[in-house]
């Protein structure tokens, strides 16, 4: 059995992905390293936490002594690195803790990957030949984008939070110890996500969570702020074929070729509340919306070219924009039932 080492895997794109790793590839052991800050939630694991093949292991990236402790006591033999300080108001706001987690962390689990997979630069161990480091990232590394044009892999870098700053820096990590080192690294750079088991605070549970509480939807500037929407199991299966049939030292950008302006977004969220959950007085959840003031250096539009890795490897995402919403609206309106919100 293959031990394969998840970081953030408590986390949305995380628990999404080790659900996923666990229903496709029976011969492996996953272990999950999770702070559990305030993104992290365990719960989001109750389905398989007694399972096995799944060990779940509450720590920080950054403590080098517990990162080394799991390579040599599980025989890790592949990384996927989700594990980051992900927020871009909470970047703004609090910067330090982005890069000691985002670098510094990133670079603790890089090098460790390094020190037990390798005898030395560019001599892997007898073994040991299979073993890879993926990295996921994000599109906001790349900076904004105008009216037209698309992020490509060989976009420049030009990160404009600290957050996006921070991702970028633990790109160039991983990118140079492929390069100077020869370990087998991989780097996605994804589309914003969307679906179950996303934290409460980002905009589309924010959405939906307002709505049904009666609450304003708040939306940032004029709403004409545009990103590309990926679902996150299209994001999952990019990332299995990345992590299991990409090229060493290459990058792939995953994104799902859904542009929306955040003022759309809200509205069909609202549309899509009215068939499943109207409000008891009759009132449309539109209603409801309201613009805030803007948030500092907001970048105005992202769009991914997936081109690569459709052609290279056969990715292609399963869900539109609108079958994607659909489940996510019926998983959160399961959910907040759930909780007593819905009578």
């Amino acid at each position: 059995m293959e031990s394969i080492l998840v970081t953030g895997g408590a986390g949305f794109i995380g628990s999404n992905l080790i659900l996923y790793l666990l229903d496709n590839y029976p011969e492996y052991q996953v272990i999950n390293l999770d702070k559990l800050t305030y993104a992290g939630n365990p719960e989001n694991l109750n389905e398989v936490s007694t399972r096995s093949v799944y060990s779940f292991v509450q720590g920080d990236i950054c403590n080098r002594e517990l990162v080394n402790y799991l390579f040599k006591t599980f025989d890790v033999r592949g990384v996927i690195h989700l594990a980051a300080e992900s927020h871009v108001d909470n970047s703004i706001t609090g910067p330090e803790i982005f890069v000691q987690t985002n670098v510094h962390g990133t670079f603790t689990l890089v090098d460790a990957a390094f020190r037990y997979w390798m005898k030395k630069p560019c001599e892997i161990r007898n073994g040991f030949e299979s073993c890879r480091f993926l990295h996921v990232s994000t599109d906001e590394v790349y900076g904004s984008l105008g009216d037209t044009g698309l992020f490509s892999e060989t976009t420049p870098y030009a990160p404009n939070s600290p957050y996006s700053a921070s991702k970028a820096a633990s790109d160039m990590l991983v990118r140079s110890y492929h390069h100077t080192y020869g370990l087998n690294a991989v780097i996605t750079n994804c589309s914003n996500n969307y679906g179950p088991r996303q934290h409460d605070e980002k905009l589309i549970p924010t959405i939906i969570r307002n709505a049904l509480k009666g609450q304003p939807i708040p939306i940032y500037g004029d709403g004409k702020n545009i990103r590309d929407w990926l679902y996150v199991l299209d994001h999952c299966k990019g990332i299995d074929l990345v992590f299991h049939k990409g090229r060493s030292g290459q990058t792939y950008n995953i994104g799902g070729r859904n542009e929306y302006p955040n003022i759309e977004i809200a509205r069909l969220i609202c549309e899509i509340l009215e068939r499943k959950a109207p409000r008891s007085d009759g009132s449309g959840y539109a209603e409801l919306i309201a613009y805030v003031q803007d948030r500092f250096g907001h970048d105005l539009r992202y769009a991914i070219d997936a081109t690569k890795i459709e052609t290279e490897l056969g990715w292609k995402a399963d869900e539109n924009f609108e079958s994607g919403m659909e489940k996510t609206v019926d998983w959160y309106l399961e959910k907040y039932g759930a909780e007593g919100w819905l009578k």
